[in-house]
């Protein structure tokens, strides 16, 4: 379609192989698909550039979330803490593991659920649990949540944008296969070399097939 539309004759009307009605839906296409093509390009781009973004911070929080359940389970060990509010922190009763937390989504559903169940017990007038407090817990798991939730995001719009860019193939496809049966109609009368030339400066490419054999002056 660049090919068509960066030839200054294509659109004179003497000289003209590609009906009008194609050339201005061949702009049309062409514009929106590139577009689509850009926005894309420009939204896969920005993902990967702030991909490693959350790293650190993943790192971080996980070492405060991981080392609050310690210390929790050293209260509770000692008998500072009653065991029964493990649940508050949805931990079993009797289990002191530390639980696994590697992927982004378990850190998530565990540091959520570490600092909403010590809220809940200081709310019941249990005694803060101290280095980590669970306001330093929060300050860097809300850090790497909102850089999780923006590479979400990121992620999302080059999804979205690709899935746009795809909708259009169809429509490309359609023209294009118009586009390359006017041009070979136009020349059809032509000996095979000269043909296939006038056809390429179109912008329609040919391949050979392998049982074919190479055209002496054409390159494909």
């Amino acid at each position: 379609m660049k090919t068509l539309l960066n030839k200054e004759d294509a659109f004179v009307s003497g000289s003209r192989v590609v009906s009008w009605k194609t050339l201005t839906e061949i702009q049309n296409v062409y514009d929106r698909f590139m577009g689509a093509y850009l926005y894309h390009r420009g939204c896969k781009n920005n993902q990967v550039k702030h991909s490693g973004d959350g790293d650190q911070a993943k790192s971080k929080a996980r070492m405060f979330v991981s080392h609050f359940i310690q210390v929790l389970n050293l209260c509770m060990m000692r008998g500072e803490i009653k065991e029964k509010h493990k649940s508050l922190y949805g931990l079993s009763e009797g289990d002191y593991t530390v639980p696994d937390m590697t992927s982004s989504e378990q850190l998530l559903y565990w540091g959520e659920h570490i600092i909403a169940g010590e809220k809940e017990r200081l709310k019941l007038g249990g005694v803060p649990v101290y280095n980590p407090s669970i306001a330093k817990v929060s300050v860097h798991f809300d850090i790497f949540r909102d850089l999780y939730k923006k590479q979400k995001r990121l992620q999302k719009l080059t999804s979205s944008s690709g899935d746009d860019m795809g909708a259009l193939r169809e429509e490309v496809d359609k023209v294009l296969l118009d586009l390359w049966n006017q041009v070979e109609a136009a020349f059809a009368d032509l000996p095979v070399l000269e043909r296939y030339k006038k056809c390429q400066s179109y912008g329609i490419v040919y391949y050979y097939r392998r049982h074919e054999d190479p055209i002496e002056g054409l390159t494909l």
